[in-house]
């Protein structure tokens, strides 16, 4: 039997569908499994994703973008393949593909993460004969600190800093990892800002009827006088720009898987790391492709030549697929 995908200079292809999941180069039909720029690129002719990612992708990609949407679990046919897409816990709207031709399964899964954190749709294992997955975090010195403990940490953390007279600024990507940790803190400790990058996210999320709290856009009156004690959660790049000159004194932290890692925190010149991501760890990944019931597995990006051994070692037909995702993490380690 022919493979159902295969792997392109355009992207992971499906022949007996004629089309491509997250492809990074313009082609006719894309499958779109989330919204960050790495797997949601433009110029594609027209594109399917769930009604969660859809709206964040038309933000991004701009109202020329043609958009269909799809359910989770919704079956579509498309040429000789039959199409269905199923929560992968990454991101709000965030979706493993499965791909059946002829009876044989393959589950293209983008990024996910197996935690459930509460404000992504939960992850969702799909039996399948053959299972794509990244491998961002594929060594097994990654663990991610479980969330009540994460919570704590940040309170806590922003509390003392409150209680100093300073702001804390804290680093993460603006779809995702930025609403769940405004989620997951004491809105009661004071004022919650956000960078325009990030609050534009919060805003099409919360059409979307996403909860969030109360948060407000930095502008340029804002400032530490004018919200004294605030938590601000701000992309990675942002945090060199001007405005951090109006909140002086001010604590900083980090947000990301990499601050497991001795040294990365040291390099960003933060004050603080949380260890976080919306990627599997060592022990997600795993537990993930044990629960597809998968015998063929297709290692992308991240620890890829590492996770495949091991995977092989196990008894997997493993194998390292070269591709143009980056995770979006990858900012977080540079």
């Amino acid at each position: 039997m022919a493979d159902v995908l295969t792997f392109t200079d355009s992207g992971i292809y499906c022949p007996a569908g004629d089309f491509f999941i997250d492809p990074w180069r313009p082609v006719p039909k894309a499958l779109i499994t989330h919204g960050h720029s790495d797997h949601a690129r433009p110029d594609m002719g027209r594109y399917l994703a769930t009604e969660g990612t859809a709206p964040v992708m038309q933000y991004r990609l701009g109202p020329e973008a043609r958009i269909d949407t799809v359910r989770y679990g919704e079956a579509r046919r498309i040429g000789d393949a039959k199409v269905s897409f199923h929560p992968a816990g990454h991101v709000p709207g965030s979706a493993q593909i499965r791909v059946e031709v002829k009876g044989e399964v393959w589950v293209a899964s983008g990024d996910y993460k197996t935690v459930d954190d509460g404000l992504s749709e939960a992850f969702d294992a799909v039996p399948c004969h053959a299972f794509i997955t990244e491998s961002t975090f594929g060594l097994p010195i990654f663990k991610w600190t479980p969330q009540e403990v994460l919570a704590q940490q940040l309170n806590d953390w922003w509390q003392a800093n409150a209680a100093a007279g300073r702001a804390s600024i804290v680093g993460a990507y603006a779809l995702g990892k930025a609403q769940r940790l405004m989620r997951a803190v004491d809105a009661g400790i004071g004022p919650m800002l956000t960078v325009t990058a990030v609050e534009n996210t919060n805003e099409v999320l919360r059409a979307q009827g996403v909860n969030l709290p109360e948060t407000s856009r930095i502008t340029e009156d804002v400032s530490a006088k004018s919200h004294p004690g605030a938590l601000i959660i701000a992309t990675p790049g942002s945090t060199t720009h001007n405005w951090v000159r109006r909140f002086p004194g001010a604590a900083t932290a980090f947000a990301s898987g990499w601050m497991s890692m001795r040294g990365v925190r040291r390099r960003r010149g933060t004050d603080r790391g949380f260890v976080v991501s919306d990627h599997a760890d060592w022990d997600g990944l795993n537990a993930a492709i044990k629960a597809t019931g998968a015998e063929k597995i297709f290692v992308t990006h991240g620890y890829t030549g590492t996770f495949q051994r091991y995977l092989a070692e196990q008894g997997y037909d493993a194998h390292v697929v070269s591709t143009e995702y980056t995770g979006d993490d990858a900012e977080d380690a540079a």
